[in-house]
């Protein structure tokens, strides 16, 4: 695999002249933009650059080589040689980083956590889920807004919705869609038995405004009286929000206190989940492979189990096993499971690529 010299120069080309762009532009929204894309090009600019440079080398070597002054030349060849085993691996890096991009990779994310199988226990473990996105977010610089709640009985939660509103949220959280199972001694057993139970949780992107049009004839918005823990607590007021879309049967709710910024965050859930379904509509692989890992939250359809006693995390997409729960838990070390996902996600994008070019290079067909 040998990278086009004009599509490096491009790259680098667009790269300079958006630092030169920057230089100059007094409009701060143009300076925003660009400033968004010049961090994305940088990586890539860099890469380049390494990889222009190491090719660069190779012609200069190979005529030192073929020098008359032995010791030289042994030294030029073992530098060849060890500049022709890295520039694979530089060809690699680079055709990566310029593979097409989900489009939604940078956006901000809808958290959606549900309890499972397990009754009070599932609910428990979907609370545990939940902080831990919690802290993986406050470790990230990312700010988390809890659209809406429904506690469990015992604690926990049965459901939990909320916003995480950061640079690449979507890109790192899209690979805890999926049933979550735990297996672990409950704080509702009394006996010591190990109960093994499961949560459900989906990432969405979250949308802009300009990206999903929603026809008000196409909604049902009712207003409740939201449950409180009792006394000075219970909401008075029919503040919580139900927003129903009637042609999809995509049901909504927010119930903080007020009403106004309840049926905004309604709508926002709403519009992700429109486009989650558009998303699906228009990859089917992706659909299956969403329908495959979520399913029904039953404890068999499992991407990720947390065994408790053994403090062991692992991850059965990848056969990953980690010893390190309680950090994991904690939100921690969760890029020791994201980090490999993604790697393996990259890995296979670069085969269909690989495997794409060589059917159009062999293929009879025009």
């Amino acid at each position: 695999m040998r990278l086009p010299q004009a599509r490096l120069d491009q790259v680098l080309d667009r790269f300079h002249e958006i630092e030169a762009r920057m230089g100059a532009a007094s409009d701060g929204a143009e300076i925003v933009r660009l400033s968004k894309e010049h961090a994305e090009l940088r990586p890539v600019a860099e890469a380049v650059e390494t990889l222009v440079k190491a090719r660069a080398e190779a012609p200069d070597l190979e005529q030192m080589a073929a020098a008359s002054d032995r010791e030289m030349a042994g030294l030029a060849r073992e530098e060849l040689a060890e500049l022709e085993a890295r520039l694979p691996e530089l060809e690699r890096q680079v055709a990566l980083l310029l593979a097409p991009k989900d489009k939604d990779e940078n956006a901000s994310a809808i958290l959606e956590v549900r309890a499972g199988t397990g009754g009070d226990e599932a609910a428990l473990f979907a609370g545990d889920l939940f902080r831990m996105y919690q802290r993986y977010a406050q470790t990230q610089g990312w700010r988390v807004e809890i659209d809406s709640v429904s506690e469990g009985e015992v604690g926990g939660y049965k459901e939990i919705i909320a916003s995480i509103t950061g640079d690449g949220v979507f890109g790192r959280l899209k690979y805890e869609s999926g049933v979550h199972r735990v297996q672990r001694v409950p704080e509702t057993e009394a006996g010591g038995r190990i109960h093994t139970s499961a949560a459900t949780v989906a990432v969405l992107p979250e949308v802009e405004d300009v990206e999903i049009e929603i026809n008000d004839a196409d909604l049902r918005i009712d207003t409740y009286r939201a449950s409180g823990s009792g006394g000075q607590h219970v909401n008075k007021t029919d503040s919580a929000v139900r927003i129903t879309h009637l042609p999809s049967g995509i049901v909504v709710t927010s119930s903080e206190k007020s009403q106004h910024q309840n049926r905004a965050r309604a709508l926002k859930v709403l519009k992700a989940r429109l486009y989650d379904q558009q998303r699906e509509a228009l990859d089917t692989a992706r659909a299956d492979a969403r329908k495959s890992q979520v399913g029904s939250g039953d404890r068999s359809e499992r991407i990720r189990t947390y065994n408790f006693p053994q403090g062991r995390v692992t991850d059965h997409r990848i056969n990953l096993t980690l010893y390190n729960l309680a950090k994991v838990i904690e939100g921690e070390a969760l890029d020791d499971v994201i980090g490999p996902l993604i790697a393996e996600d990259q890995a296979r994008s670069e085969e269909r690529r690989v495997g794409k070019e060589c059917r159009s290079r062999w293929s009879p067909y025009p």
